[in-house]
């Protein structure tokens, strides 16, 4: 089915600003595979904030130029998924797991700040922990020396208040 040339216009404006707004594109090749897994995959992608796009790839050139995803508009064809996020490591994630359990699904490639990635720059994107986690990660570390220097005082405090129950009795 053809778009005609308003159609193709709302497109490019749609993508335009899912660019606009996103830190990170990543872009795999679904050919072979089933509708029932590429609905799991969209499910699994909104679910974490990422937008999956299958488009014509012309119209995606034509949506990242001016873009900080325009390094990347030569790496796009062949029959493309495209999933742009605005948490920077959300659409990696989302495609590299689904590439594990799924040998159709060929990562190709991506752009994160400006800068393409291959397909080892978005596997190790993707292995970065969520910014959720990061956060945790470092709450517990500045929670850890609070929580020691207490135990200490604690337990000075409570030999303190064992020697004077002796001196008493």
């Amino acid at each position: 089915m053809s778009l005609n040339r308003s159609e193709k216009e709302a497109v490019i404006s749609e993508v335009t600003s899912l660019a606009a707004k996103a830190q990170t594109l990543v872009m795999a090749e679904y050919r072979g595979i089933t509708v029932a897994d590429m609905t799991k995959l969209r499910n699994t992608a909104r679910g974490a904030g990422v937008t999956l796009s299958v488009l014509k790839n012309t119209l995606a050139r034509r949506a990242v130029a001016g873009s900080s995803f325009e390094s990347v508009a030569d790496q796009m064809t062949g029959p493309l998924i495209y999933g742009f996020s605005e948490d920077a490591v959300a659409a990696a994630k989302v495609v590299a797991d689904f590439a594990k359990t799924n040998d159709k699904l060929v990562i190709r490639g991506g752009a994160y700040g400006g800068k393409a990635l291959d397909v080892n720059g978005v596997k190790q994107l993707a292995s970065i922990p969520s910014k959720e986690v990061l956060l945790a990660q470092l709450l517990g570390l500045m929670q850890s020396p609070i929580s020691r220097t207490a135990r200490v005082l604690a337990a000075v405090a409570e030999k303190k208040g064992g020697a004077a129950e002796a001196a008493a009795a």
